[in-house]
């Protein structure tokens, strides 16, 4: 999953949702939806979300893309990247358990313990040039899940070693 934001309020510094996008585990797309912000739209950050005021003026209705997305994730592994941000404009949370976020993977942040950025971990774990411009969430979206999926075992292995060692606690 991944989402795009525009900025609303005093010079456009309260991030809402723009679009939303989620790939299954083989990248396909399986929800991609404008979104039609329900406050004024004071900063487009289209240098960065790719977002222009013809895309979201025929948006869905925020309320609507929130239940249809609530209704996709349910009962689903999440997978994307630095997604507090999504769950925090969706209005939305997602169990623990069954969330897979790139930024927070061990593996994956830096030798000071950092999250990375996902075009570094495109560039350095799959050799792709990712979010030259303006994002696409799509790509983004995909980008996450082919990490994910290139190191699904050993992720999944240390899931199962959280999940039992909170058990015995």
């Amino acid at each position: 999953m991944d989402c795009e934001m525009v900025g609303v309020g005093f010079e456009g510094k309260k991030s809402v949702l723009a679009r939303i996008s989620l790939v299954n585990e083989h990248g396909n797309i399986v929800y991609d939806e404008y979104v039609k912000p329900m406050e004024f739209v004071t900063d487009f950050r289209t240098h960065v979300s790719g977002i222009r005021y013809k895309d979201i003026k025929n948006g869905k209705a925020f309320a609507t893309v929130q239940q249809e997305v609530s209704d996709l994730l349910s009962g689903r592994i999440l997978v994307g990247h630095a997604l507090h941000y999504d769950f925090k404009v969706l209005l939305l949370n997602h169990p623990k358990a069954d969330t897979r976020d790139t930024s927070l993977y061990a593996p994956f942040r830096s030798e000071h313990g950092r999250p990375r950025s996902l075009q570094h971990l495109a560039a350095l774990f799959l050799d792709a040039k990712v979010q030259d411009g303006a994002h696409s969430s799509v790509e983004d979206a995909r980008s996450a899940m082919l990490l994910y999926q290139k190191f699904r075992s050993e992720w999944e292995k240390s899931v199962w070693k959280r999940h039992k060692k909170s058990v015995k606690q």
